[in-house]
């Protein structure tokens, strides 16, 4: 779950809503037109960030479940697939520690691994003033079932902001194809201060700036929010293997149209689409 301490700063001086976004227009023929692959799988270094740690576990899920259990399972998951398609310096970043100091050294760490994308695993949340009172298996826990969906964040203080919107969308509009929907609260007052501006609203694509993981790396980079694990429903879905399915052919099939996307020759060509 985004928390206040994996931000930087609690202030975000942007205007809120939905905006419409500049991409490149070899976006949607690429994901329609299948071509020969224009990358070297083998060369293409993933790296997926398991979000949190044993000492910071994250939220806690309406079954009370720690965030951090989730997030290591799917990035687990995705780890073995994208391998298993050719990506084999595909990285598994687990990170020990207290919450703030782990950021920190979690950016270090990415930065240190020449890689081409980061992808920071997360479940999601809602704050504590919309959670909700339930007992589970004799103790008291909490829920929210008002929302539910994945998220998919991007900060605009990353130095490659055109190439971390772009994996975004193409994650975003993979996860749509497969009938998986979006949270669409983060537009919403009630959110207070996690509410955050709708950069693609076809795709699920939120602007958060102030994100360690994000804007501290050197390479395209966004922040996945799987699901929500404090709505009932969902929490089980999330321990699926459908629903883990989904996500993972998504991720796939994203992370290759990305590496073919990512060649020199598309990349001179399109440049830096994104306003800033």
């Amino acid at each position: 779950m985004l928390t206040a301490s994996i931000v930087a700063s609690l202030s975000l001086a942007v205007p809120l809503g939905i905006s419409k976004p500049a991409w490149p227009k070899e976006i949607e023929p690429a994901r329609s037109e299948p071509k020969p692959s224009k990358c070297d799988r083998s060369q293409f270094r993933v790296v997926l960030d398991v979000g949190h740690t044993i000492d910071a576990p994250g939220a806690i899920s309406a079954r009370n479940v720690p965030e951090y259990d989730f997030n290591l399972r799917l990035a687990k998951y995705l780890e073995r697939s994208l391998i298993e398609d050719g990506f084999a310096k595909t990285v598994l970043l687990v990170t020990g520690g207290r919450a703030r100091p782990s950021l920190f050294k979690r950016v270090a760490r990415v930065n240190g691994l020449s890689a081409n994308l980061l992808v920071s695993i997360h479940h999601d949340s809602v704050p504590d003033s919309l959670m909700e009172s339930w007992e589970f298996e004799g103790k008291e826990s909490h829920f929210s079932d008002r929302f539910r969906g994945h998220s998919i964040f991007v900060s605009y203080d990353n130095p490659h902001l055109d190439r971390s919107l772009l994996f975004g969308r193409l994650l975003g509009k993979e996860l749509k194809d497969r009938g998986l929907q979006y949270a669409r609260q983060y537009t919403q007052p009630i959110m207070g201060r996690y509410q955050r501006e709708l950069v693609d609203p076809g795709a699920g694509v939120y602007r958060y700036d102030k994100l360690i993981v994000l804007k501290g790396t050197q390479m395209p980079a966004v922040l996945f929010e799987a699901g929500s694990i404090i709505n009932r429903e969902e929490e089980l879905e999330m321990n699926s293997a459908e629903r883990l399915d989904l996500i993972n052919a998504s991720l796939r099939a994203a992370v290759k149209m990305f590496c073919n996307l990512s060649s020199p020759t598309l990349r001179a060509r399109t440049g830096n689409s994104a306003t800033r």
